[in-house]
């Protein structure tokens, strides 16, 4: 079993919004993504996908595109985008998983999950809200920071188990946003995490991108358009 990563998918199947709008490197992106997936992912391997899976409004509009991810192979874990605005609360997304049968998918949300080869744990994220409305972002920054350390005490628990089994198993966080705004990042720190995957910055925004080690912590970025549509082997 393998771990890889993406994120901004940004499908449209149940909506007219096409991404070539954004640029020539959006076109056909649905079909770069299947086949790279498909030369790449196999049954047994797990895909983490790092928020903003469908432009849809409703579950409805969204199911298209959710049946596009669950066909292709591998188990799937995803965070909530700041474009994913179908979704209200975990437990309406996890119904609407279950009763159209996407068996292959699974959404993180104040919680963490064991994998063959991380504990992985993580939340949307925030940056700056499109009004750029400093008193809303401020608010926003301070819920997300909660989620992400409610998700990472979940980790802990997990680790701690695996400490006491001699094992050190490594803590992999999933944001959105890139963690280099409020305290997103001293709380990575904080709880000694390994990894952490971001997305969300297009285009002229890749000028911004951090990766690699910075103060012990591996920062991969992830959206498609960045890795020119391919998963992230992680």
């Amino acid at each position: 079993m393998s771990t890889y990563a993406i994120s901004d998918l940004h499908l449209g199947f149940g909506v007219d919004k096409p991404m070539n709008v954004f640029g020539k490197v959006w076109e056909n992106h649905e079909e770069k993504i299947k086949k790279n997936w498909q030369n790449t992912v196999k049954e047994n391997d797990l895909v983490i996908i790092a928020g903003d899976i469908s432009w849809a409004m409703t579950f409805k509009e969204a199911l298209p595109d959710f049946k596009y991810i669950d066909e292709l192979p591998g188990k799937k874990i995803f965070i909530r985008g700041n474009h994913d605005y179908y979704f209200s609360t975990k437990a309406k997304m996890d119904k609407f998983l279950s009763e159209n049968h996407l068996d292959t998918i699974t959404m993180l949300y104040n919680d963490a999950y064991d994998t063959k080869d991380y504990i992985v744990c993580g939340t949307r994220g925030w940056g700056i809200t499109e009004e750029n409305d400093k008193k809303l972002d401020k608010k926003i920054i301070a819920r997300e920071e909660l989620r992400l350390k409610i998700s990472l005490d979940e980790a802990m628990k997990i680790k701690n188990d695996y400490l006491e089994k001699g094992i050190n198993k490594k803590v992999l966080v999933v944001l959105h946003f890139p963690p280099f705004v409020g305290n997103f990042k001293s709380i990575l720190e904080e709880y000694k995490v390994d990894i952490c995957i971001y997305g969300h910055l297009h285009g002229y925004g890749h000028q911004f991108i951090k990766e690699g080690n910075i103060d012990n912590i591996d920062y991969k970025m992830v959206s498609c358009d960045y890795t020119k549509f391919k998963l992230i082997k992680l």
